[in-house]
């Protein structure tokens, strides 16, 4: 089996090799133009995504810089994704990200790892496991989430948290290492920050009176 082969199946390859380098490089060259756009050219941007990801629904938008192994090559978006500065996508093998989540600052996904065995990293060898992160999710500032990784839906990871493990889905989680604090409800149907109550106005709008766990 071709090393390039190896990017999707979990197995240890060498990322130096020939195809990967040259299939890397092309990646990498498209994801230069996106950061070097500018600020006004929102439908060029828009344009350029659907070329660098392998799907990307509508309405995501990635603030610049956007750093990613691939250029977003391995990456599947659902629609209104939203990513702010500095987000790192590890794309050596598949990221799933599903409709209306968003990232905050400096956010870090990572599908590769390195064995632990000393004589193998001196040779470089790789191992890559998807991440998938589900619908509405907010991803907080600073976070890092490592290979294999699923992260369910509606659920907030809290500013700075090192997620190692799976996280299921409508939960508050944070921590490093990441664990799961509480469930999302009735008090979040209530209150938005601390003792910051939601106006009365919005949670009619969004139905959010009354409602029971």
């Amino acid at each position: 089996m071709a090393e390039k082969d190896k990017l999707h199946t979990g197995e240890l390859y060498l990322p130096g090799d020939p195809d990967i380098i040259s299939y890397q490089t092309e990646c990498l060259e498209r994801l230069y133009d996106y950061n070097n756009t500018r600020p006004s050219e929102y439908a060029k941007r828009e344009a350029m995504l659907k070329v660098m990801f392998a799907e990307i629904g509508e309405g995501c938008y990635i603030e610049p810089p956007f750093h990613s192994n691939f250029g977003g090559a391995h990456c599947h978006f659902g629609k209104n994704v939203y990513a702010n500065f500095n987000l790192t996508l590890v794309d050596d093998t598949h990221i799933y990200v599903g409709d209306n989540t968003m990232f905050g600052p400096g956010v870090i996904v990572a599908t590769a790892g390195h064995p632990l065995e000393p004589s193998l990293r001196l040779d470089v060898y790789q191992y890559n496991l998807p991440v998938h992160i589900g619908k509405n999710c907010w991803i907080g500032a600073g976070c890092v989430i490592l290979p294999g990784v699923t992260i369910g839906d509606d659920t907030v990871i809290g500013a700075g948290s090192t997620v190692t493990k799976d996280i299921p889905a409508g939960v508050l989680a944070f921590g490093d290492p990441c664990r799961v604090q509480r469930p999302i409800g009735e008090h979040d149907r209530e209150y938005y920050f601390r003792d910051m109550k939601i106006p009365e106005d919005i949670r009619k709008k969004y139905g959010l009176c009354g409602k029971s766990e």
